[in-house]
């Protein structure tokens, strides 16, 4: 074993050294990783938006690399932990986001719920199926805001709306994410504010120096589907190009009917796909990506990236920023595919009705006045070993049982919880939003489907209905980082008494996480609410 992973080091340093760095080239020259792949975490010095830091990455680049797939194709990602700067945490976990791990529930990647972490030096692979799902979805670390985030698309040969797009490549990924100057442990306990938002890895920050912007390479003449991956640990972004609209054909996995906008605003862990068509005269267009960070502006070309038709000169582009005449509003958008809200209509018509009321207790956030604390057990490990009954499951008031295959419909209230709007996201499921945060109106007959949703601010609430069809553990948190590790998270234990039968058999090394985890448990994490279970 220990000869193994030297081995890994040498390799993972070789190829460190000669990793292609997001700050050193844009997005479509990285190579794509199958389905099939390793991924390194590992410590690493890079400046992308010229602010020289350490950081943790994915085989030493940010964002890590894009994992492509097929539809029905099956995954083996091996999570190799390399880590050793112990400025920020050397324990790791990945999670898979939006996929759902129908009976692979112990790959899901969340520390704590569905296994114990893994500590340095190990290595756990996931090994998993996706087969009804394709679209934009994305990995990311369970314990940092320090770089562990990547892309993950999976094809659909078949694509319905395929006749709307001529390119859906590695060019046409656009990821957004806030980048902080100071490591995530030292801001735990703050009120954190990110000093530049990146574009494909690539960004500039106040006072900082004029560093290399991204660079969105088309021709003229042609529609492309950019799917657009918002990473951030925390604020949302207005996202619009100069002089294009922009046709919504997917939200967060789930194709949508065609709806043109010229501004969107996503949500942190959020997901599009927008068909681009690119019948402009050829020159050079702004990219914007205005985070909700206060006092955001676009000025010495912060928050910005580049539209370059194929002939435009390489300058900067001289595109005014106009006023969005037809935003994004969430309650246009409907499910393409089987729409309709599951269960009879009508708010509380469903069979399982749960109200969560979300408070701020002046340290922590409160879900129905409980804290979510990480349990010493994993869930998942509490469930399979029958120890307790699902109703004594830990952390105590923090778990909700659900019986199977039942219509559950949640209402999330924002009673008394700052920094909002809060992104909602349940692993394990897409459900059918009846009620926008910003909506006074229920929608029971062709919502949006989608895994990530606005809560909205103070005194707002919105409703989500879902079918209890895949038992186990599921984490239902704030995608804000900063929120999740000062406890705004529950579990939703769906089934319990079927878990052992419906959850595959798990593997060996899944077992050996925890033993490993509780010989050396990282004394940096250990008590903390709410690790970064994303």
């Amino acid at each position: 074993m220990l000869i193994f992973f030297l081995i890994v080091s040498l390799i993972s340093s070789i190829n460190a050294t000669a990793m292609i760095s997001r700050s050193e080239y844009p997005l479509s020259q990285i190579p794509a990783h199958g389905p099939k792949t390793r991924l390194t975490i590992g410590n690493k010095y890079i400046a992308p938006d010229g602010f020289n830091r350490s950081t943790t990455l994915v085989n030493g680049a940010f964002p890590g690399p894009l994992i492509t797939a097929q539809k029905g194709e099956h995954f083996d990602i091996e999570v190799v932990n390399i880590l050793n700067d112990e400025s920020m945490y050397v324990l790791t976990s990945v999670h898979w986001h939006g996929l759902f791990q129908n009976r692979t529930n112990y790959a899901d990647g969340v520390a704590f719920v569905t296994q114990c972490p893994i500590t340095q030096n190990h290595s756990f692979l996931h090994s998993f199926s996706a087969p009804n799902q394709a679209g934009t979805y994305w990995y990311h670390s369970h314990y940092s805001c320090d770089g562990l985030r990547g892309p993950l698309v999976i094809y659909d040969p078949e694509d319905p709306l395929a006749y709307m797009y001529d390119v859906d490549d590695a060019s046409t990924v656009i990821t957004l994410a806030d980048w902080y100057h100071t490591v995530s442990p030292d801001l735990l306990g703050t009120v954190p504010t990110a000093q530049s938002m990146l574009i494909n890895g690539l960004g500039r920050y106040a006072g900082g120096p004029q560093s290399e912007l991204a660079v969105i390479n088309v021709k003229p003449g042609k529609r492309y589907r950019l799917r657009l991956i918002q990473m951030s640990c925390e604020p949302n972004v207005q996202f619009s190009i100069d002089g294009h609209n922009l046709t919504v054909i997917e939200a967060d996995g789930q194709l949508t009917d065609p709806l043109v906008v010229d501004q969107l605003q996503i949500l942190a862990a959020q997901r599009y796909s927008v068909v681009l068509v690119t019948d402009q005269p050829v020159d050079n267009y702004w990219v914007r990506a205005l985070p909700s960070t206060e006092n955001a502006t676009y000025d010495g070309g912060m928050n910005s990236a580049i539209l370059r038709y194929e002939g435009a000169p390489e300058t900067n582009p001289t595109t005014v920023n106009t006023s969005a005449q037809n935003p994004l509003v969430e309650t246009n958008l409907h499910t393409l595919n089987t729409p309709g809200a599951p269960g009879i209509p009508g708010y509380g018509n469903a069979d399982i009705n749960l109200n969560f009321n979300v408070s701020f207790n002046g340290s922590n956030f409160d879900v129905n006045d409980v804290t979510f604390v990480n349990p010493t057990v994993p869930v998942l490990l509490q469930i399979l070993s029958g120890v307790r009954d699902p109703s004594e499951l830990l952390p105590n008031g923090s778990v909700y049982v659900l019986e199977a295959n039942k219509t559950v419909e949640l209402t999330v209230a924002i009673v008394g919880a700052p920094g909002g709007p809060h992104p909602i996201h349940l692993h394990g499921h897409a459900f059918e939003v009846v009620q926008s945060a910003d909506s006074s109106t229920f929608n029971y007959a062709n919502p949006v489907r989608r895994d990530v949703v606005s809560a909205g601010i103070i005194g707002q609430q919105t409703v989500i209905r879902w079918v209890t069809d895949n038992s186990g553990p599921w984490i239902l948190h704030c995608h804000i980082d900063w929120h999740l590790a000062t406890g705004f998270a529950v579990v939703m234990a769906e089934s319990p008494s079927d878990t052992p039968a419906h959850v595959s058999p798990v593997p060996a090394e899944w077992e050996r996480l925890c033993p490993i985890y509780n010989q050396d448990p990282d004394p940096t994490v250990a008590g903390i609410t709410g690790i970064y279970s994303a």
